[in-house]
């Protein structure tokens, strides 16, 4: 296990969850269809108490001294993560991408939203989703140009497209991003609540490499109103942004989870696989790819949870959390590729066969290089904190 400091309630949560998601999720992940909401395996996520922990009130203090909820500690989340990715990265999927998409609800809600959507979304009845990139708007996620224009005096209409938005079309409602004042960058951009059955609504799937849900949305001319904003009109960039930040470090976990699932396989393989007169382990090239294996993912899974402990004590706009969480998700994402494709190397042509685990694994660890902000993107913002903020602490 981690050499970071877990407790034993920790490190037994986590054998726990994985024999979960292997004996309880994975059979529901394998009758799914891939590229669709697996709607069973989301319901088995609610009724398991997986999804009710995103929202767990933990009593953190917002702007002005108000209490807000923040749900379940960062460690917590990551713990989570990596644990149902290393048994089965569907449930990890469905998992995250509840919370993803729920979770400016949780944060910036009103009442009324937070009472209508979260119990089913606790309980697994309704699949939420995250509508922030667009066909010109991914990495330069300030750059969006889905129109909310002025209608009568109480709402808006939107118009414009979404593009590789996990859920869509398939999602009961979407947490959504929209310009307000147009011109005004990050500032005059509005998070809006937008259920899936609003007039003018329509979406596709998109069949890409990896299994996940993902889909466009087109918005045409789709009514929304004062009750649906969540946080405040023209400051629904930092909606976004904090919630990036929460799940970012935590995007590293889902990869140290199937880095580690990647290591295991090539462990055992490399130790009963015989070439050469013995087994591969006693070769020294593998042997040393095995260690650098290893040796990259405890880094990763280290830098991963040293980000969530620091959110967990210093919440969302806490010192260095920004820079934090970049960090992560840039060394977790990166280095579960390289793990992923030398095990696939050391296992050879078997792990090119459909079904093999490093074979399902290497479709999947090719995307969290991208979504959430890609490697290219989170450099960007590690550098920008480093030179805006010299004097925060690096350890």
């Amino acid at each position: 296990m981690t050499a970071f400091s877990l407790n034993p309630e920790q490190t037994a949560r986590c054998a726990e969850l994985r024999t979960l998601a292997a004996e309880r999720l994975r059979p529901l992940a394998e009758k799914g269809e891939p590229g669709h909401v697996n709607r069973p395996l989301v319901a088995a996520l609610g009724e398991l108490g997986l999804l009710g922990r995103l929202f767990e009130e933990r009593g953190a203090v917002g702007e002005g001294g108000a209490a807000r909820a923040q749900g379940a500690g960062a460690i917590d989340l990551c713990l989570t993560r990596e644990s149902l990715a290393y048994a089965c990265t569907e449930a990890e999927t469905a998992f995250a991408l509840q919370g993803l998409g729920a979770h400016p609800v949780h944060t910036h809600g009103s009442p009324a939203q937070r009472e209508q959507w979260l119990p089913p979304v606790r309980r697994g009845h309704a699949v939420a989703a995250f509508a922030l990139s667009e066909p010109g708007a991914g990495s330069d996620a300030a750059a969006l140009n889905l129109a909310a224009t002025p209608d009568r005096s109480d709402g808006w209409r939107l118009t414009g497209e979404k593009c590789w938005i996990s859920n869509a079309p398939e999602a009961d409602f979407y947490t959504v991003f929209a310009r307000t004042t147009p011109g005004a960058g990050s500032r005059g951009v509005t998070a809006f609540l937008v259920p899936a059955d609003r007039a003018g609504l329509t979406g596709t799937s998109l069949d890409m490499l990896s299994p996940h849900p993902i889909g466009a949305l087109a918005f045409d001319g789709v009514r929304v109103t004062a009750a649906d904003v969540l946080g405040e009109v023209d400051r629904g960039f930092r909606v976004a942004m904090t919630t990036l930040n929460r799940f970012r470090p935590s995007v590293g976990a889902f990869a140290v989870g199937m880095a580690q699932a990647a290591l295991d396989a090539t462990l055992a393989h490399t130790a009963e696989r015989t070439a050469f007169g013995g087994p591969l382990k006693d070769l020294q090239s593998v042997a040393h790819q095995v260690a650098e294996m290893a040796t990259r993912t405890e880094a990763a899974r280290l830098m991963v949870y040293a980000a969530a402990a620091a959110y967990d004590r210093e919440g969302p706009q806490g010192p260095g959390i920004a820079r934090r969480a970049a960090m992560a998700k840039l060394i977790a994402t990166e280095t579960a590729q390289y793990v992923v494709d030398a095990a696939v190397q050391l296992h050879g042509a078997r792990a090119l066969r459909r079904g093999h685990l490093l074979e399902h694994l290497y479709r999947e660890v090719r995307a969290p290089r991208i979504y959430e902000g890609a490697s290219e993107v989170q450099r960007t913002i590690i550098a920008k904190e480093l030179y805006a903020h010299p004097e925060e602490p690096t350890a």
